[in-house]
This record gives C-alpha cells, structure tokens and sequence, in this order.
C-alpha cells in the first residue's frame, strides 16, 4: 500500500470517528417500533446501558433490560396507555436509582422511591443503583452475634445470626409473615433499622401491617417497599433490589439491618413474566434460565461486614411460598441453596393451633450456636431431641392404646413443651425470659402444670420472670452458673406450688401434690 492510499484511508477513518463523535455528544434518543403487555422494543438508543432509566415522551420512565442488535427492550415503570409506535424515548444516563438514607424511615414508598404514604415528598440528595456488586468474601466476617427474634422456639432451636440469610418457607396461610413481622417488632430499642419488601401483597394487608407496626412503635424504625399485587411486573420486579439498596447505605455506615422478602416466589414469577414477554428462552417450569442469578445476587448483598469495612450487617429473611409443601420445586430449592437455613412451616401443625408452626424436623439454622447468646445456649441443648421424640412417640402412639410408662411420660412432657414453645402473635419474648422458659423446660418443672390450665400459666409466669432481682442477675451475666440454677429452681418451684394451689379442681392422682415439688430431681446442665 503507497503513502498516498495510507493518507487517504487516515482520513476516511478521522471523518468517520469525528462524525461518530457529533452523533453521540447531542442527547441520544430512539423511537418505538412496538409496545403492548408493558414491553416496548425501541430503536435508536445504541448506547443505552442495561438498566438504564429512559424516559418516554409522556413522562413515563422504562428500564432498559434487553440489550439487542438491532432494537432494546424496555420494561415499562409507569403508564404507556398513550405511548404509541413512533413514540420517542431519550436516554437519561443513569441506571435505577433510588433514594436512601435516614429521610425513609418511618415512610411507605413505591420500588422508585416515590413516598405512597400521604407524608409528603422524599427529599434525599443522596441516591444509590439499586443494582450493585455483593461485599467481596475479604470485607465480610462470620456471624457470631445473635439477631433476637422474640420467638422461643426459633432463638432456641433455629438460632439467626446479624449477617445471616434464614429462609421462612411453606404454603400459603402457615403464619410465615408473622414470623417476620414479630421479628421486626422485637427490633425495638436495640439499635436495629428494618426494611419489609412487599412483593405481590395485597393493598389491605399492607395497610394491616402498616397499623400493626405503627401501633407498636416499630415503623420509627422501619421502611416499607411496597409493589402491590395490582402494581406491574417490573416494579415487582425492581422492589427487592430497592430494599437491599436501602439496607446497604446504612450497613456501610456501621448499622445492623433487617430486611424481609415477602415474598421472593412472586417475584420469581414477575421475572418470568417480563422475561417471556422480552422472549428471553425458558427453561426448566417456564422460567428463565437465570432465575438463580436473580435471587443469589439479590442475597449474597446481605452480609456481616468487618471491623474494617465498618462493622455492620444485613440480616436477610426471604419468605417463600411451597404449593401443598413442596420444598423440592424449582424456586423453593433455588433459594433454599442461596440461603445459610430454612424455617419450615408445617400446615397440619398450623391447623392444630401451633403458633408458630415450625417443623423442626425439616427447619435448620447452618449458623447455629454461634448466634446464641450463653444461657439460651445452655439450655436448648436437648430441645430439639425432646420434640423429634415426642413427634416420633404422638404418630405412633395413634396406633395403639397399650403404651408403657416411660413412653407415657416422653408424650406428657413433649405435649408440655409443644405448649411452652407456643407463643401468641406480635408478643416477642426478651431472650432472658427465654432463656428461664427453657430453664423449666430442662429441669421438668412444668410436668406439674395441667395441660388445660397451660395458656393462663404462661400469662402468670412471664410477668413474674421479668420482675424478680434473679433476672437482673442472669441479664448481666449472661450464663448460668450451677448457684444461680439453684436459685431458679427454688424460686420457680414456689411460683409452680403457688399456681398450682390455686387452680380449682388440681387432680393430685393425675399431677401429684404440690408438696411434691420440694423434692424434684435436681439434676442440672453444667
């Protein structure tokens, strides 16, 4: 090739840069070329990123989530009843964003944002992606300080963790978002901030758990994401990722967080809604083949940062919804892969008045002890061996009348501690009243109590527990020591005998008597 061919080919190649430059400095914009079921296919937009908000010329905003040769496919956020073909769309060049900060708690917002709540605008000058890359494994520290529920039966035997993700599964109408509802209650006082992500719920539900947080003074604390079931596929979508983006602001600035996913199963399906009508593949049940990438990225941002990185954490409970208690269907076991535990709620336990219903056969915390605090420790040891024992002796003492001494006594007591575990909704137990509940449990102190009269000794025994000097005592140490076992005992024997006294018609040959509680076994955990 002569010089004169080089120079001459140059120049073609610097007009064709400076004419490409020109192009890209003016305000990119596109046109419509089709739009229905809330998707529109837009030319023109070449340098569009993913997730990038545009903005079509009615005002309404779409999120850019196909990235093809030819055209983009744009999820709709807002109403297109007039956008028509041919309809221009601009770039805004930035991706989703949505505001974060102090400035939300205590208010109701849209996946945008948007305050839905009738306060007012939200003003923040502060706005965050709502996509962002997970804390690398170098940043994050293991779990090892208790998020406490104010369920017994989950702080003893399914403990949960600040930085954990412990998954709440089962059917439809099992009590799953009482579980976190109660949990976020419990946060009060304890320097805790909650996110609750409303997926696919109904605008009265939302409106119930909103009083529900108000009358008990948790929503200061708290900030609802609401995508209502009536809301579109996309702001489904996006709500989630919303709440995380929420969480992390104040996780990077050394706050402890809990966010709940209720629930990620209509989430799943508002993904696979937008990703059929974007005519991305299926796969396995209809559902893209990315479905696990939208759950794991979504869960792998809730994390226990290290003392470096601040020290803070994002305590995840997604709830997931099981048809007819499949745990093996595809979503279900996606996530349940993702997840470091699983609650699992039991419909015949539900239907036979257990509150909460969770099996503890097929529940499981894989942080475990860690997160416990010494005395719960100490005597939940045996709790879960007890109740796999009782369950094991109830479904085959239905079989047959003739059962043995020893078999009788495991039932007795199992139905005692099915009864003890059982707690009313939206009354969180503090961990120390816990951790003396579990204390009767193990030493069989309520072997006493007659099942029938079991509701009311309960209503007695947990305002006794909170005012005794004992509890103050055990508060600051945190532990039981073989004296201060002692102590309980005694004191809770005298309250027993005193309850037990005062019950109408006590039947000595079926309980014993009372005075027989002065000579109960001591034989204690060390």
């Amino acid at each position: 090739m002569s010089l004169k061919n080089v120079d001459q080919f140059s120049t073609i190649i610097k007009a064709k840069i400076a004419k490409y430059a020109q192009r890209t400095s003016i305000s990119e914009e596109g046109k419509v070329i089709s739009i229905g079921d809330g998707i529109a296919n837009v030319t023109g937009l070449d340098n569009v990123m993913l997730n990038e908000l545009v903005r079509f010329e009615n005002g309404s905003y779409g999120m850019a989530l196909n990235l093809e040769a030819d055209f983009v496919g744009v999820v709709l956020l807002g109403e297109y009843d007039n956008i028509n073909e041919n309809s221009v769309v601009k770039r805004t060049k930035r991706v989703v964003s949505v505001p974060v900060g102090d400035v939300l708690l205590g208010r109701i917002i849209d996946p945008l944002g948007n305050a839905i709540d009738g306060k007012g605008t939200i003003t923040s000058e502060h706005f965050m992606p709502i996509e962002k890359i997970a804390p690398g494994v170098m940043t994050r520290k293991s779990v090892s300080e208790p998020l406490e529920t104010g369920i017994l039966s989950i702080d003893s035997m399914f403990p949960i963790g600040k930085g954990q993700r412990e998954l709440i599964i089962g059917d439809r109408q099992t009590g799953k978002t009482t579980i976190a509802i109660d949990t976020i209650l419990n946060q009060k006082g304890k320097d805790v901030y909650c996110v609750y992500v409303a997926i696919g719920q109904k605008n009265s539900s939302i409106a119930q758990l909103v009083r529900t947080l108000s009358a008990k003074e948790a929503l200061a604390y708290t900030v609802v994401v609401s995508a209502t079931a009536s809301d579109i596929p996309a702001l489904k979508y996006i709500a989630p990722y919303t709440g995380i983006t929420i969480a992390e602001e104040w996780m990077n600035k050394g706050k402890h967080v809990l966010i709940v996913y209720d629930d990620l199963s209509k989430h799943a399906v508002a993904y696979r809604t937008l990703s059929l009508l974007l005519r991305r593949p299926p796969g396995r049940e209809a559902y893209p083949g990315d479905v696990f990438y939208l759950h794991s990225r979504l869960l792998e941002r809730a994390c226990r940062l290290n003392e470096d990185n601040g020290g803070g954490s994002i305590t995840a409970l997604p709830i997931i919804e099981t048809q007819a208690g499949d745990i093996s269907a595809y979503i279900p076991t996606n996530v349940i892969s993702i997840t470091d535990g699983q609650l699992f709620m039991m419909t015949s336990l539900f239907n036979a008045g257990q509150r909460p219903a969770i099996d503890a056969g097929l529940s499981v915390s894989r942080v475990g002890s860690a997160a416990q605090i010494k005395c719960i420790k100490q005597m939940s040891g045996s709790l879960k061996l007890e109740l796999a024992q009782y369950r094991e002796l109830d479904a085959f003492s239905q079989f047959g009348s003739d059962l043995d001494a020893e078999t009788k006594k495991i039932l007795e007591h199992g139905k005692r501690v099915m009864l003890m575990i059982k707690q009313p909704q939206n009354q969180p137990l503090d961990q120390i009243v816990e951790a003396i509940m579990l204390l009767t449990i193990k030493e069989k102190l309520i072997k006493w109590i007659p099942i029938d009269s079991f509701e009311d000794f309960k209503l007695q025994l947990i305002p006794h527990l909170q005012k005794i000097t004992l509890t103050e005592e055990l508060r600051k140490k945190k532990e039981f020591d073989q004296d201060l076992i002692n102590r309980f005992v005694k004191d809770l024997k005298q309250f027993i005998k005193t309850y037990v006294l005062s019950i109408q018609g006590y039947d000595i040959k079926q309980y014993g008597s009372p005075n027989e509680l002065d000579e109960i076994n001591k034989a204690t955990s060390k």
